[in-house]
């Protein structure tokens, strides 16, 4: 096999791959969760929890109760 022959079998590969996924993203089994996906933007995202596990329950600067052990720069 000479470089034009793998080459136009690589090029049928991936002309099949490409309508293959064309075909997936418009199926209508998959149009639910797109449209979903698509409003995602819109969602009222305001109730959401704080994921921050460092952050102290009430919202204060750990660092101004004293518990920073470190006083001033190391470096100096």
């Amino acid at each position: 096999m000479d470089s034009g022959t793998v080459s136009g079998i690589v090029t049928g590969v991936l002309i099949v791959a490409f309508i293959g996924i064309a075909a997936w993203a418009y199926s209508k089994r998959r149009k639910p969760d797109f449209d979903e996906a698509a409003n995602l933007p819109f969602a009222d995202d305001d109730a959401q929890p704080n994921r921050d596990t460092s952050a102290s329950p009430n919202g204060a600067d750990s660092r101004k109760n004293g518990s920073c052990k470190s006083k001033g720069d190391r470096n100096t």
